[in-house]
């Protein structure tokens, strides 16, 4: 078994659609550090979700829902410190706008 630890999400501004920011691939992978920053004059939810291999985002894999990130903030997302993806699991987001949140996560790839 081989521990990878990875930059899961590149520090990128999240979209307002519904989107895969990673997916793991052929792997495990564990969520160590997951942050938002809203780079925005006004308050922006963000929602999160940890879909299983062949699922869709949905309520029923959403970890953080509709999470108001004040201007200026940065959110250190506890709720997805430690959660887990199986092989080809992923990471899907939505912001309640566009080019106002910058996200970045990283964590380990196990193989």
């Amino acid at each position: 078994m081989a521990v990878t630890v990875k930059n899961l999400i590149p520090r990128k501004q999240a979209e307002s659609s519904q989107t895969t920011q990673y997916t793991a691939s052929n792997c495990k992978a564990i969520i160590d550090k997951f942050t938002v920053t809203n780079t925005s004059a006004s308050n922006v939810t963000l929602s999160v979700n940890l879909v299983a291999s062949g699922g869709a985002a949905g309520d029923s894999n959403l970890v953080l829902k509709a999470k108001s990130i004040a201007p200026s903030e940065t959110y250190t997302c506890p709720e997805l410190v430690g959660q887990t993806l199986e092989a080809s699991g992923f990471i899907s987001t939505l912001a309640g706008a566009a080019t106002s949140l910058t996200i970045s996560a990283s964590g380990r790839e196990i193989t």
